[in-house]
């Protein structure tokens, strides 16, 4: 079904929303997890949110001229530029941003990268929005590992952007790569992450940080997995990021155990841990590292909470989530074929079973959806420990 929306200015040839003004997920892959939850005995849910303006989150490529910048996304397998200047997912602000940028581009002449000399200054904008101030932190990502290139047009957009700015950052990716973000980084100006109020408690996103784009609808996802955690419960949170799901869990949990390899990740976990009050810090461990080499984590605890990336987890931790099952897990995925295969390997392997499934649309209009799955042990494993089942 299709919900009447005005008309999208980008398509074609824009390929950012290919099922633009439909509802839910993708037919396809909801009758893939609706099969996927009959199988086990449930039912699949779905959970929808805004349609217009909800991306707070956005990565643009830079192109064009510097008489003439194009600020947008690739058309489907090349590096030919879509300038999408009126985005309707966009919040407003990613695209005030966006313009302000062309502008800024044009007053000070600065170059526009190009993919195949490898030749100009600026590759990308990444743009997120703070939802309580609306402002915006800003990067630029160069063609190079110092910022001076970039120092002109930074300087005319901090002017422009005047009171919505959040804070201004440069980031270096002098490498003939796909990747959008490099290795170097430097604040020009403005604070060091954004602020967001996630399941009760702030949670803090240095630009450097995953974040999510939808981000009303990863709130209620957020308490969606806090729904299933019991109070007094330890809690184990694998590749936790900033602490989105794990700080609002300190203030009614015996434990927490923050697993995250990335130092972005990590510093944003460390600034919402000091908002917290020493009695919850009392209770946050910290065990920094790639997932597979930190199941110690799991030591003792009996909730435990994944969220791994499009590839699913490291096969260490599923391994010892298949040998010693917790009382609970819950699995947060952004991919279903990572998730059908571990959750399938955990279904048949690990003395679990699975008690809900649900689909979160936080990519409304593409093929893509948030996965949240609640399973717990199975009767026979828990009986084998002593424990009561439920």
């Amino acid at each position: 079904m299709s919900e009447r929306l005005p008309p999208c200015p980008h398509r074609p040839p824009c390929p950012g929303c290919p099922r633009y003004g439909e509802r839910g997920i993708a037919a396809p892959l909801r009758g893939r997890l609706e099969g996927f939850a009959a199988a086990h005995g449930v039912a699949l849910e779905v959970v929808d949110g805004a349609r217009l303006g909800f991306r707070h989150r956005a990565r643009l490529a830079v192109r064009g001229r510097s008489g003439s910048p194009k600020i947008g996304i690739f058309q489907t397998g090349s590096h030919r530029i879509v300038d999408i200047p009126n985005c309707r997912t966009h919040h407003p602000l990613v695209n005030r941003t966006a313009a302000a940028l062309k502008q800024a581009i044009r007053e000070t002449g600065v170059s526009p990268y190009a993919d195949r000399p490898h030749r100009g200054d600026l590759r990308y904008v990444q743009i997120a929005v703070e939802r309580s101030s609306t402002r915006a932190q800003i990067v630029l990502v160069g063609n190079s590992d110092r910022p001076g290139p970039l120092a002109a047009v930074a300087s005319a957009l901090t002017a422009a952007m005047g009171d919505a700015l959040h804070s201004l950052w440069w980031n270096g990716q002098p490498e003939r790569s796909n990747a959008i973000l490099g290795p170097h980084w430097q604040r020009i100006c403005g604070e060091e992450a954004t602020e967001e109020s996630i399941g009760g408690v702030s949670v803090f996103f240095p630009p450097g940080a995953f974040g999510q784009s939808h981000l009303d609808l990863a709130d209620a996802l957020v308490e969606r997995v806090a729904s299933w955690i019991p109070d007094g419960a330890r809690v184990a949170e694998f590749y936790s990021g900033c602490g989105a799901i794990g700080l609002g869990l300190l203030s009614r949990s015996a434990t927490v155990t923050f697993n995250e390899r990335s130092e972005h990740g990590l510093r944003g976990l460390e600034l919402g841990l000091t908002r917290r009050p020493a009695e919850e810090r009392e209770r946050a461990r910290i065990a920094a590292g790639a997932a597979g080499d930190r199941v110690d984590a799991l030591i003792g605890a009996d909730n435990v909470v994944v969220d791994p990336p499009r590839k699913g987890l490291d096969p260490a931790l599923l391994e010892s989530l298949v040998r010693s099952p917790p009382k609970q897990l819950a699995y947060v995925s952004c991919d279903v074929d990572s998730f059908a295969r571990d959750a399938g390997f955990l279904l048949e392997n690990g003395g679990i079973r699975l008690r809900e499934v649900t689909a979160f649309a936080l990519f409304p209009y593409t093929g893509h959806t948030e996965i949240t799955a609640r399973f717990v042990r199975s009767e026979r494993e828990a009986a084998d420990t002593g424990e009561p089942t439920r």
